[in-house]
């Protein structure tokens, strides 16, 4: 009899060992003469857990986590495959209190299937979504995107089903889709995980939103950075024409484009720009890119979790998507929780739950025990949260009304012994190293706001140069042409008005004659 044991080839699993992991088993199943198959499968989003491996029995799966490499003989010590009563043993999956509180929808199969076998992603339900969508035809395809409320999960927020209906409205002799998987908010993986342990589905999502709007070339921009998740798709996209879900057979076809490390290009006209192998600046709207997009051509350009939530939403009709969530923020969204974190990972649930909820129950608050001082939410121009914001809504609407943005679904917490003042100071660092230099806000408002920062972290002329960043912070939310410089005053004057004890800094008393005898 041979057992099946599944070992994650997710990046973070194999950070921390699984492919030793996974060796040292076949090598115990040799010794002991056992049957042992290894799946390599994606990650579940366990990652305080990881390696976790799971061992295939009578009554379902049972996990063991984490795992090293030297934990692994003692797995097989009595001879026979791994059994719940290893001290490692966390149970069945789905019963552990972080999955079981979930709401997985586009990462229903993560962790689960082999990211490479099509008969693994059609037994769990794959390519229902297209089947669909033909049987529907284009416009209804559409109509039930708009239905299901879903919104861009890249950070805009903007409304899928509207871009998707402008592109099919638009008439051109070509059509584009193009999905952002520029992944560079910082705390943020999900993209990365759908790639790595689910890519089938993001092929399903791209061929419904060709279908639906008349395109016929895809294109999926990926960040240099995840060389596991350029390799896992390619592949896929391989099988999945030798299938015949790709190519001539369809009508539709996807190629992988590689960025250069740019963060300004997951700025959508940025993005458009690298794509057509030009320098990744940001375009000038109108027109916009569903109307004058990749090659002057109509396109949608949605993020990777946005076109992979599609497939669900067509399976199992836009009502069900709909149903979940709060306000006009519909269906689910992929929390990811990274930084002082006890449980980090990535918690996929409906719009509503609460940050405190977020980050203490789920999160378990922080690694180091000391208490959570503030959270990042929407990456590195996210806005910083106390503890009194804790009763925030996840809710793109909550958090817009307490200058805060969800962006790609982030959340980066630091407990009490964080400076707020260094974090303003990286947020304007950062914006000045990855600005493209188009405009001048943004390259010289952030240069600027970094060095008068410097000031005020030494203690020089603190209650001017505050009012001075104020008034750079409105020149780039307002001047600036994208999103990078006008986001960069968020987490900049959120740390200002929560924390301005980190601001309150006296000039050394010696300042002027140490500055005279320099």
């Amino acid at each position: 009899m041979t057992t099946r044991i599944f070992v994650p080839r997710d990046a973070a699993a194999r950070a921390v060992g699984a492919d030793k992991v996974a060796a040292a088993i076949l090598d115990e199943a040799r010794r002991h003469s056992l049957g042992v198959e290894i799946v390599r499968t994606g990650s579940r989003g366990l990652f305080w857990l990881e390696p976790m491996i799971e061992v295939e029995t009578p009554d379902g799966r049972i996990a063991f986590g984490p795992v090293t490499a030297a934990d692994v003989p003692g797995l097989f010590a009595d001879g026979s495959p791994p059994s719940a009563s290893h001290p490692l043993c966390v149970g069945r999956p789905e019963e552990i209190p972080f999955l079981k509180r979930q709401t997985r929808i586009t990462f229903a199969r993560c962790g689960i299937t082999d990211p490479l076998s099509l008969s693994d992603y059609r037994a769990h339900g794959g390519y229902r979504g297209l089947e669909r969508a033909r049987r529907l035809g284009a416009a209804a395809t559409v109509e039930e995107v708009v239905k299901s409320g879903l919104r861009g999960r890249g950070g805009a927020g903007f409304p899928t089903g509207i871009k998707w209906k402008t592109v099919a409205d638009t008439p051109a002799d070509r059509k584009y889709i193009v999905c952002n998987a520029d992944e560079g908010d910082s705390g943020t993986y999900a993209d990365r995980m759908i790639l790595e342990g689910d890519p089938f589905l993001l092929i399903e999502g791209m061929t419904i939103a060709g279908f639906a709007v008349g395109a016929t070339k895809g294109y999926v921009y990926i960040r240099s950075e995840y060389p596991d998740a350029i390799r896992t798709l390619e592949r896929a996209l391989v099988l999945a024409e030798a299938d015949g879900l790709l190519g001539a057979a369809v009508g539709f076809d996807i190629e992988v484009r590689v960025g250069a490390g740019a963060y300004v290009c997951g700025e959508e006209t940025s993005l458009l720009e690298s794509l057509e192998g030009k320098r990744g600046q940001v375009r000038a709207k109108p027109p916009l890119p569903a109307h004058k997009g990749l090659f002057g051509r109509p396109t949608v350009i949605n993020n990777l979790i946005s076109l992979a939530t599609v497939p669900a939403i067509l399976a199992d009709g836009a009502t069900h998507y709909a149903d979940l969530g709060m306000g006009r923020s519909r269906g689910t969204m992929p929390i990811q929780l990274a930084g002082n974190v006890r449980q980090g990972g990535l918690f996929e649930a409906a719009f509503g739950l609460t940050l405190g909820e977020i980050v203490e129950d789920i999160g378990g608050g922080t690694q180091s025990g000391r208490p959570v001082r503030a959270v990042q939410v929407g990456g590195p121009l996210g806005a910083y949260f106390p503890r009194a914001l804790f009763d925030t809504p996840f809710d793109y609407e909550a958090f817009a009304a307490r200058d805060g943005l969800i962006g790609h679904g982030g959340v980066v917490v630091f407990d009490d012994t964080v400076d707020m003042a260094h974090q303003a100071r990286f947020a304007l660092e950062f914006c000045a190293i990855e600005s493209c230099g188009k405009c001048t806000p943004c390259r010289i408002g952030s240069v600027r706001g970094t060095e008068t920062m410097d000031k005020i972290i030494r203690g020089e002329r603190t209650a001017a140069n505050l009012a001075l960043i104020t008034d750079l912070c409105q020149t780039l939310k307002f001047g600036s042409l994208c999103a990078l410089g006008g986001f960069t005053p968020y987490p900049v004057m959120s740390a200002i008005k929560h924390f301005p004890e980190d601001f309150d800094r006296q000039e050394p008393r010696n300042s002027g004659l140490a500055a005279a005898a320099a």
